[in-house]
């Protein structure tokens, strides 16, 4: 796997471009010169993470013939307080499908992602809890 970047301007903008050839454009926060010109690092894990979850999920429904009408997928990472480097070490992630779905079949697709699929996990599980939440159509459902 390669990625190459490049840098946008005199600041800190870069826009990132992999195999597939689809920029993504990278940014430091303002307060080190940044220009909000695209995401932080962090957050692009965190994206990886949600990424690499929703896709393990949606093949492994898809499989099972479930239909998904709506995925939508909320992270929230706390990182090491004054540390260098400031990892995450508690990831909280709630997932929300709609559709015609099978609650146990919905859970067993996150627990295998989470648990055997999906490698940005298997990177993250080295310093962070990671925790999950799901909902079906609006409904949470216990874990």
């Amino acid at each position: 796997m390669k990625v190459e970047l490049k840098r946008v301007d005199n600041a800190f903008h870069f826009e990132a471009v992999g195999a597939a050839g689809v920029p993504v454009n990278i940014d430091a926060n303002p307060e080190v010169g940044g220009n909000n010109a695209g995401a932080r690092p962090m957050e692009m894990i965190l994206m990886g993470l949600g990424g690499c979850s929703a896709i393990d999920i949606t093949l492994i429904l898809k499989k099972q013939k479930q239909e998904i009408t709506d995925f939508r997928i909320h992270i929230d990472g706390d990182r090491e307080p004054n540390a260098t480097p400031a990892v995450f070490t508690n990831i909280r992630i709630h997932y929300a499908l709609s559709g015609n779905l099978d609650e146990q079949k919905v859970k067993r697709a996150i627990d295998l992602s989470m648990d055997k699929y999906c490698s940005v996990t298997a990177i993250l599980n080295k310093t962070a809890q990671i925790s999950y939440t799901f909902s079906i159509n609006a409904v949470s459902v216990e874990v």
